[in-house]
């Protein structure tokens, strides 16, 4: 990951403050509790959790978008914290998370972790770009998109509530993407 490069686009780039309307949509459907935003960016899903009542953690690799994230949290009940996931700077504790988010950010090792961290009966939704038909390889870098089907092989044994690939849903991205929500058994 190239956190001066995001660093950059977070100084300089005006973020959406609206939340992914997945989160949106799953949410509203839950009983608040402890939530784990992991590559929050600014923090437009931690944001709007807090409001309806959730306990948030954020977590992201910029510091400038945690600035923003702490500057926009005001009184709501969000931890912020800076870390960089792919060097393991945050530890996701087991069964400890009601609802944990991962939106727009991949990377694939942290998928293990994350069905660990979520309680029994807790959430997961992530959303993920994907590969567009007709794109080869080249065109994208493949380390930042799944391929076909593979989103949903990572929840394997879960119930899955909600799974869509394609066109996105969401405003602020035009890449398709692949969305899964998946709740851990009890």
């Amino acid at each position: 990951m190239d956190l001066p490069a995001w660093n950059e686009r977070y100084r300089c780039q005006e973020q959406s403050n609206a939340p992914t309307p997945l989160v949106i949509e799953t949410a509203r459907h839950l009983k608040p509790g402890r939530a784990l935003d992991l590559a929050c960016g600014t923090g437009r899903n931690a944001l709007w959790l807090a409001s309806q009542g959730w306990s948030v953690t954020a977590v992201d690799g910029s510091p400038v978008a945690i600035d923003k994230l702490r500057a926009r949290a005001g009184d709501l009940p969000i931890v912020a914290q800076t870390a960089n996931l792919e060097k393991g700077e945050f530890t996701i504790a087991e069964s400890s998370w009601d609802l944990i988010l991962i939106c727009y950010y991949l990377q694939r090792d942290l998928f293990e972790q994350v069905k660990r961290g979520v309680a029994a009966g807790g959430i997961v939704i992530a959303i993920v770009h994907i590969a567009e038909a007709g794109e080869s390889p080249g065109e994208h870098r493949l380390d930042h998109c799944l391929g076909p089907g593979e989103l949903a092989d990572y929840f394997q044994g879960w119930e899955i509530l909600h799974l869509h690939e394609g066109a996105s849903r969401d405003p602020a991205h035009r890449k398709a993407s692949a969305e899964i929500v998946a709740r851990r058994r009890c």
